[in-house]
């Protein structure tokens, strides 16, 4: 079993992405591996022709399909999660999220972005037949940093919440499935050339 984290900030230095690379830091905690999946990983011409015959498209395709949850990290602008995000989520499938855990998490400017998370996105998950949307996450840019060697950090109240968000995926994950492995068997199937991106 794995996890796919689709990180969708237009910014190669977002804080969402590094709330998505936390979250994958405390999946792995729990013996859960995750594939961190960017916008940056696609062609932009594929996101804004809706290319569904794109190689990296089809991969992705496959990837969520074959994952037993889904984490979505955006940044909230102008009361809504990105564009670029919206672009990638239209070119899955119509069930895509069926039957699988999901937890948002997104950052913005100020508490004001907050339901954000319930009234935007929240919805776009539902249409792709999530029905075990957990509870995400939202976070203040100012409360996302990285130490001077790089490391993320968060304020307390902040790292507190995540750890207990990623704990209920977790959980809801290992609750669906009980007997597989968790842990491994992305890597595996990346070295055996099952997957690639």
């Amino acid at each position: 079993m794995y996890v796919v984290a689709l990180a969708g900030s237009p910014s190669p230095t977002s804080r969402s992405l590094k709330l998505a690379e936390q979250a994958k830091a405390l999946l792995a905690e729990q013996q859960i591996d995750t594939l961190l999946v960017s916008i940056y990983d696609f062609p932009a011409e594929d996101l804004l022709y809706a290319r569904f015959d794109s190689p990296a498209i089809k991969n992705l395709r496959s990837l969520v399909a074959n994952a037993a949850g889904v984490v979505i990290a955006t940044p909230i602008y102008k009361a809504a999660y990105s564009g670029a995000l919206k672009a990638l989520l239209d070119l899955l499938p119509e069930d895509a999220l069926a039957n699988k855990p999901t937890l948002p998490l997104a950052s913005g400017g100020t508490p004001a972005h907050l339901l954000a998370l319930d009234y935007a996105l929240k919805p776009v998950l539902t249409t792709l037949k999530a029905r075990d949307i957990q509870q995400g996450v939202f976070a203040i840019d100012k409360h996302i940093g990285s130490d001077d060697d790089g490391a993320i950090r968060l304020e307390p109240e902040l790292d507190e919440r995540l750890r207990a968000a990623v704990s209920r995926f977790a959980a809801s994950l290992k609750a669906l499935h009980p007997s597989r492995p968790l842990a491994h068997e992305l890597r595996n199937r990346l070295v055996a050339g099952a997957i690639s991106l």
